[in-house]
C-alpha cells in the first residue's frame, strides 16, 4: 500500500508540474503620452509595431519600434503633420518584405470632415528613405479613403487594400455613411502602386479591412453591404491572377442601417485559413470564427463569445490547426478583453480574461500577435486623461481546454 501510495504522489506531481498557470506580464510602453491607434504586426519572426502621437488641433506624427527581448526599441518617426485625419477605428497600417517597410497614414484633402487620403511611406528598416508621402488613391476626388490593410506580396513588394469613396461624391453632396467600394492593388519595393483592381461597388462603409496570404495566394474580407442593407461579411481570392467575386463568409443576414465600425481579421499559415468577426443579427451580438474549406468555401462558424459580444476581433494562429482569437465583451460588471483558443476540428477552449478594458471608442481596435508559444496583446487606455498604449503577454501552454 505503502508503494502504492508513493507512486500516486509521484504521478499526481508529474501532471501538476504538466499544468502551466497563466502569467499576464506587461510590457512598458515608454513613449510619451498621448499614443493611440497602434497596429501590431508579427513577420519573420519579429513583432513590429505602429502608432499616432497626437494632441488634438496640434501635429500628429506616425511612429514604428520592433520588440527585442520584451523591450520596445527606440521608437522611429516615419512622417508627421498638421493635417492628418485623426481617427480610432481608422488605424495606420505596417508591413515589411525584405528589410523594407511599407506604412499608412490618413491626410486631409479638404475641408469636408471625411474629405481624405490615404498616404504611403516606403523606407527600408535601416532608415533608409525609399519614397516619402505618396497617394494610394490617385482618383483626385475630395471623398473619403481609409481602412487600409497591407501584407507582404509573395515575392517582394505589398499587397494592399483599402475602402474607396471615389464614386460617392459623383453620386451625392454628402459621402459619409453612403455606399463605399474596397479596391486592391500591389506596392513596388520602390512605391510603384499598379494593378489596382476595384473588389466590390457597394461596401459597409467604415469597418475595417484585413488581407492575408494563402497556401494558394492572397485573400481579402470586409463588410458587405447589400441594397436592403445586409452588411455580412465578404470575401475576394486571387486565383490566376484575376480577384474573384466576393462571396459571403457566412450568411449572418445582419440588417443594419448604420455601419457597426467592426470589421473582420483574417489570418493564413502554411496549412490554414480562418477568419473571425462580429455580427448582430437577430439582435443577438456574437463573435464568430470560421475556418476556410478545401472547396474554397468558408465552414459553418463557431461562436465564441460567453456573455453580451462587442467585437473588435484579432486572430492569429498558434498551430497549423489552432487559432487564438481575442475579443471585447460584456457583462453587468463591465467590458473585458478576452480570447479563446479554436481549433480546426471545432473545440474551443475555456475564456481567459486579459484585462478590464474600456468600452468606448477610446480603446480603439486591440490587437494581437503570437510569437515563440506566446500571445502579445496591445490596447489603447487613459491615464490622467491622455491616451497610452498598454503592451501585456501571456503563456498560451497557460490556457485550458
Amino acid at each position: 500500500m505503502k508503494k502504492i501510495s508513493v507512486l500516486v504522489c509521484i504521478v499526481l506531481a508529474m501532471f501538476s508540474c504538466s499544468k502551466k498557470a497563466l502569467v499576464i506580464n506587461e510590457i512598458p510602453f515608454e513613449f510619451g503620452i498621448n499614443n493611440a491607434e497602434p497596429n501590431l504586426v508579427e513577420q519573420d519572426g519579429k513583432l513590429s509595431i505602429s502608432w499616432v502621437n497626437f494632441i488634438r488641433g496640434e501635429k500628429a506624427t506616425l511612429l514604428y519600434s520592433q520588440l527585442e527581448n520584451d523591450t520596445w526599441k527606440k521608437s522611429t518617426t516615419i512622417t508627421s503633420g498638421a493635417d492628418w485625419f485623426v481617427n480610432w477605428a481608422d488605424f495606420p497600417a505596417n508591413a515589411t518584405n525584405g528589410g523594407v517597410l511599407l506604412t499608412s497614414h490618413l491626410q486631409k484633402s479638404a475641408s469636408g470632415t471625411y474629405t481624405y487620403d490615404v498616404v504611403l511611406n516606403l523606407r527600408k528598416l535601416n532608415g533608409e528613405i525609399i519614397k516619402e508621402n505618396f497617394l494610394l488613391n490617385t482618383d483626385g476626388m475630395k471623398a473619403e479613403h481609409g481602412f487600409v490593410s497591407v501584407i507582404p506580396n509573395e515575392k517582394d513588394g505589398f499587397l494592399i487594400t483599402w475602402l474607396d469613396g471615389r464614386n460617392t461624391v459623383k453620386e451625392m453632396k454628402e459621402s459619409h455613411h453612403k455606399a463605399m467600394t474596397i479596391r486592391v492593388a500591389e506596392v513596388s519595393n520602390d512605391g510603384t502602386i499598379f494593378n489596382e483592381t476595384q473588389l466590390d461597388g457597394r461596401t459597409c462603409d467604415c469597418c475595417q479591412t484585413s488581407i492575408s496570404m494563402t497556401k494558394n495566394g492572397p485573400i481579402i474580407v470586409f463588410r458587405d453591404r447589400s441594397r436592403h442593407e445586409i452588411r455580412d461579411i465578404y470575401f475576394s481570392r486571387r486565383i490566376n491572377n484575376k480577384w474573384t467575386k466576393p462571396a459571403a463568409v457566412y450568411n449572418d443576414n445582419w440588417e443594419i442601417h448604420g455601419c457597426p465600425v467592426n470589421g473582420p481579421k483574417i489570418v493564413s499559415n502554411a496549412t490554414n485559413t480562418a477568419v473571425s468577426w462580429f455580427t448582430a443579427a437577430n439582435e443577438q451580438p456574437t463573435v464568430k470564427v470560421s475556418f476556410l474549406s478545401d472547396t474554397g468555401s468558408f465552414l459553418e462558424p463557431i461562436i465564441l463569445n460567453d456573455v453580451e459580444a462587442s467585437g473588435r476581433v484579432d486572430i492569429a494562429f498558434i498551430s497549423s490547426d489552432e487559432v487564438l482569437v481575442s475579443y471585447m465583451e460584456s457583462d453587468a460588471n463591465g467590458t473585458y478583453l478576452r480570447c479563446k483558443k479554436v481549433n480546426t476540428n471545432g473545440k474551443v477552449s475555456k475564456a481567459i480574461t486579459v484585462s478590464k478594458i474600456n468600452s468606448g471608442r477610446s480603446t480603439g481596435v486591440p490587437q494581437l500577435e503570437i510569437l515563440n508559444n506566446e500571445a502579445y496583446l496591445v490596447w489603447t487606455i487613459s491615464i490622467d486623461k491622455k491616451n497610452q498604449l498598454k503592451s501585456v503577454k501571456f503563456n498560451l501552454d497557460g490556457m485550458k481546454w
